[in-house]
């Protein structure tokens, strides 16, 4: 048996918040394992202040999100997404940084301006945007890795260098029941070990985003 690729063209989809003809700032929000970019956009409802766009793409791999003993995928069943798995995965990985390239690209060129960006990663998406970064060349302001850290795998010659010209910013809820304080502080260790600055604030909550936290932040990049 031989395994074989090919390369073809589908239909992915982003969701904008935000009605600023000429924003300021561009945020690229990225969302976590088994969400979906409309159900994670509206967290960010507090930021549209008339002078940011919120763009929130979605993983391409999308999944019914129910027990699979139950054997039914009707209406009622949810339907979440991910940004990939082990299984291909640098090919997985490879189609999503070109697909964040042509959402940034796009927005770009409708809004006829160069904002200034930041990147968010939420969960699953903090090891997507990371990647993204590395393999980009967009200028990026800010990164901030929200309940998730950059990937095991990140691409070294490139991405310490550009996620050392922006600023980051690594968030953890205290009660965070993926990431106790031990493995939140070794992955400060391994930023630290890359030279890369940084800053972590934390919250009260648990794997999930705090609104009031999230908008403090925003309003720091004013």
């Amino acid at each position: 048996m031989k395994e074989q690729h090919i390369r073809v063209s589908r239909t992915a989809r982003y969701y904008t918040l935000g009605s600023a003809p000429s924003p300021s700032e561009l945020w690229l929000v990225c969302h976590g394992y088994r969400q979906l970019a409309r159900r994670f956009l509206p967290r960010f409802t507090g930021l549209d202040d008339g002078a940011r766009l919120i763009v929130a793409p979605e993983g391409s791999s999308r999944f019914y999100l129910h027990d699979p003993a139950a054997g039914r995928h009707g209406k009622e069943v949810p339907v979440g997404a991910s940004w990939m798995t082990r299984e291909d995965r640098e090919n997985e990985i490879a189609d999503y940084v070109r697909f964040l390239d042509a959402v940034v690209s796009e927005v770009a060129e409708a809004i006829g301006a160069s904002p200034r960006l930041t990147v968010f990663g939420f969960s699953q998406g903090a090891q997507t945007v990371c990647r993204w970064v590395a393999a980009s060349d967009a200028t990026v302001e800010r990164i901030i890795l929200w309940g998730g850290y950059p990937p095991h795998d990140l691409d070294l010659e490139r991405g310490i260098g550009r996620m050392k010209s922006a600023e980051v910013i690594l968030v953890r809820g205290l009660e965070d029941e993926f990431f106790s304080a031990d493995v939140h502080s070794s992955q400060e260790a391994r930023l630290r070990e890359w030279g890369i600055p940084f800053e972590t604030l934390t919250h009260t909550g648990s794997h999930e985003l705090d609104p009031d936290l999230l908008l403090e932040i925003a309003e720091r990049a004013g």
